[in-house]
């Protein structure tokens, strides 16, 4: 490959420059590429990871232009055990998060990174989070020795000579330090997916504004732009400068008529978000419409009318390849269609993918994400549960025609939904911001088969950023109550759960595309087109409140789903005080009477 330099793609912003040559000395690489984000580049690069073993070229009349990647067994997830925020105070950092010292870390760093690309090229990548030039974008740069996170992050974000040219000489960027960490001795021959089995970090410095990466090449522990720069260190940047970074989605749901409105939505893992962002109304909704802007981040800054607009600052889909099919996400199947690198799934014998859950019944004989020869009744899984696809957003059937609109899209509302058996209603409105943060802050999951921990136990996830607030959680709910106080068009809240059951343990919610009946009650409250009923919960649909156009579902079907029992709910209230006593020193203390306010009403 061409060693293109910072000259060729025009850089004179002399802090990048100082500080890529410092990295250069310090981890040893034999050459240094600046990459200009152009398709040449990228296929050149695809090439190379060909031959090297890490891709495999998949069939292209049925996957163009696409390729599988099979991981090392030791690096399959993010490694959140290994996950560190080094604020200078611990406090800062808060109990939910792992702390080390940033001088003891940087120390620590500094002798894992000393000589870690020997023998390999460290690559120069700028990329803008959100397009390129946006208000509410930013930029970062990645060094790495990995070139499977260069092709990827060509993918997920707007990467190259552009932003350079953005950045100019004396922008502003985050500084993104990554390496696989198995350097190469003389004559010594390469692994197919490089990672250090023993030592993985990654580590943010909020102050700094900078991550360091070492040991893994896979997802968010190396594709630093995605969960490390877009929600750990943005979330400070947001909370510094009067903004939200989150683990959202954003969709736009469109009447016949043409009326769009816009919503972000919180889910924790298991609980249908890319589903839920890329759904298509069912045939009894004939002229509505769901648009994307993004599956899984949102940075929402007020604009100068007071109204908040959100951008998806990634430009690309890296979802989770295990249940995604046909019936449960048709968009997000033709998405991946072209142009896609899929991560520890399997392949078919004539080069075509494969993973649980695409199709009804597997195919006779397969090639599984560990390269072994697989057979339906193995007692093991073909795919990776983990397993990925990395594909254009561009490409998803969906996507908005404003989703790379440079000052993002207004936002009428904020959803909040976790999965809960029991006790939660499909849908309610908070009765005001600061019960919606409230929401917010006690959201969580009864844990599935596949999650770790006893089926059915219930755990936290307050708004879905658990393990990605780059500060003290507390302060985070606190952020939050003050944005509440700077809008003067303030979105309203909602609470969702598709997944209450019946006495038989049966879904009493069809769920994937009738989702759209519960957003178009929750978009005709943002619009004053939807009537609700006020209970001690918060605001409610009558069954006269939803259209059940085409679908049978009886009213007492109904009430069982929306019913509230008193006492359960106290029960639920419980579950909260565990999280706000870890919190108790930070917790603001609106949430404090947001808990007494609700067992008042119960």
């Amino acid at each position: 490959m061409p060693e293109t330099t910072a000259a060729d793609i025009g850089c004179s912003n002399h802090e990048l420059l100082n500080w890529v040559d410092k990295m250069a000395a310090l981890c040893g690489p034999d050459r240094v590429v600046w990459c200009d984000g152009s398709q040449e580049e990228y296929d050149r690069l695809c090439e190379l990871l060909v031959k090297s073993g890490t891709f495999q070229r998949l069939n292209p009349e049925k996957r163009p232009n696409s390729f599988l990647a099979l991981s090392d067994p030791s690096d399959v997830a993010r490694v959140e055990e290994s996950t560190f925020i080094c604020s200078r105070s611990r406090d800062d950092a808060g109990p939910t998060n792992n702390w080390m010292a940033p001088v003891e870390m940087k120390r620590k760093l500094k002798r894992l990174f000393n000589g870690c690309m020997r023998g390999r090229t460290m690559y120069v990548v700028p990329f803008s989070m959100g397009p390129i030039g946006s208000p509410i974008a930013h930029i970062g740069v990645e060094l790495t020795d990995s070139p499977y996170v260069v092709v990827s992050m060509r993918i997920m974000t707007r990467m190259g000579r552009a932003v350079v040219k953005q950045l100019g000489a004396d922008g502003v960027f985050v500084p993104c330090m990554h390496s696989v960490g198995q350097p190469l001795n003389v004559g010594q021959s390469d692994v197919s997916w490089p990672c250090n089995k023993e030592n993985k970090y990654i580590v943010h410095f909020p102050e700094e504004r900078s991550i360091w990466s070492f040991g893994s090449g896979y997802g968010g522990n190396a594709l630093l732009g995605k969960k490390c720069f877009a929600l750990r260190i943005a979330s400070c940047l947001a909370r510094d400068e009067g903004w939200l970074a989150e683990h959202m989605l954003i969709l736009g749901l469109e009447s016949p008529e043409g009326e769009k409105t816009y919503v972000a939505a919180a889910f924790p893992s298991s609980c249908g978000k890319t589903n839920f962002a890329m759904m298509i109304p069912p045939a009894a909704f004939p002229g509505w419409k769901v648009w994307c802007v993004g599956d899984d981040i949102a940075w929402i800054k007020p604009g100068p009318d007071g109204v908040l607009r959100a951008i998806n600052p990634e430009a690309g889909l890296f979802g989770v390849a295990p249940g995604t099919s046909a019936k449960s996400n048709p968009n997000a199947l033709a998405a991946a269609s072209r142009g896609t690198i899929f991560t520890n799934v399997a392949k078919t014998p004539d080069g075509d993918v494969w993973w649980e859950g695409l199709t009804s019944m597997p195919p006779p004989i397969l090639t599984d994400w560990q390269g072994a020869e697989w057979k339906p009744g193995q007692g093991r899984r073909a795919a990776h549960p983990n397993s990925r696809f990395t594909a254009p957003a561009s490409q998803c059937p969906s996507i908005d025609p404003d989703w790379e609109k440079p000052e993002g899209v207004p936002i009428s509302a904020f959803i909040f939904g976790g999965r809960r058996g029991k006790d939660i209603p499909l849908v309610f409105q908070a009765f005001n911001w600061a019960h919606g943060v409230y929401l917010g802050a006690t959201m969580g999951s009864e844990t599935t088969a596949a999650a770790a921990g006893k089926v059915g136990q219930f755990r936290l996830d307050p708004m879905a950023m658990l393990p990605f607030c780059g500060y003290n959680m507390g302060d985070y709910f606190r952020h939050w109550l003050k944005m509440g106080k700077r809008l003067t068009t303030m979105p309203r809240i909602f609470h969702v759960n598709w997944f209450r059951k019946d006495g038989e343990g049966e879904y009493l919610w069809p769920g994937f595309g009738e989702n759209v009946r519960v957003l178009k009650w929750i978009t005709g409250r943002c619009n004053g087109h939807a009537w609700g009923q006020e209970t001690s919960i918060g605001w409610v649909p009558r069954y006269e409140d939803m259209d059940f156009t085409g679908l049978d579902f009886p009213r007492d079907r109904w009430e069982q789903l929306m019913s509230v029992n008193p006492e359960a709910w106290k029960a639920v209230l419980l579950d909260h005080e565990a999280l706000f006593l870890r919190l108790h020193e930070h917790l603001p203390k609106e949430l404090v009477y947001e808990r007494q306010l609700q067992i008042c009403r119960l």
